[in-house]
């Protein structure tokens, strides 16, 4: 008989936490629907572009998933590896492709929370006290605050 995973309701949880819009916006939504014309454009007194922060929002999650699951993973110096170094992508496959990438890996971090063999508690062998409980807190605290700023720099953008 196979024992029953004490910690289902908390994975199930995380795995609403990272990808249902419950108190936060929804990525999959927010980035395949953002403009093609406002990818690239800075407003007035912002620090960013929507690309700028859509592949901040990529490299940031893949750093930490693959810190997750990957002991020889080495993480891109701070902070100028999780900032892209152009205002917008080169085209829109380039958008496309960022999209397809971030949402691959909240995948894979749900799937690593949700699989009842992942110690959500253990600290991560490669770490420094780091759990996966602490890392997918991580990827959904920070994916939650960059999809909003995403989401006012589109407002904006489009005047409303």
């Amino acid at each position: 008989m196979m024992k029953s995973d004490p910690n289902r309701s908390l994975r199930q949880h995380l795995a609403n936490l990272l990808e249902k819009a419950e108190a936060h916006a929804d990525a999959r939504s927010t980035l395949k629907s953002f403009p093609a014309a406002l990818r690239g454009k800075r407003p007035a007194g912002s620090p960013h572009t929507p690309w700028q922060l859509l592949e901040h929002l990529r490299l940031a999650q893949w750093d930490i998933l693959r810190f997750s699951v990957d002991a020889r993973h080495v993480s891109p110096k701070f902070p100028e590896g999780y900032w892209p170094q152009h205002d917008a992508p080169a085209d829109a496959s380039a958008w496309n492709q960022s999209v397809k990438q971030f949402l691959a890996d909240l995948d894979a971090m749900k799937d690593l929370v949700t699989n009842p063999v992942t110690d959500l508690f253990a600290p991560i062998p490669h770490g420094d006290g780091q759990t996966i409980l602490r890392e997918a807190l991580l990827v959904a605290d920070h994916n939650a605050y960059h999809l909003g700023q995403l989401i006012l720099l589109r407002r904006i953008l489009e005047g409303k």
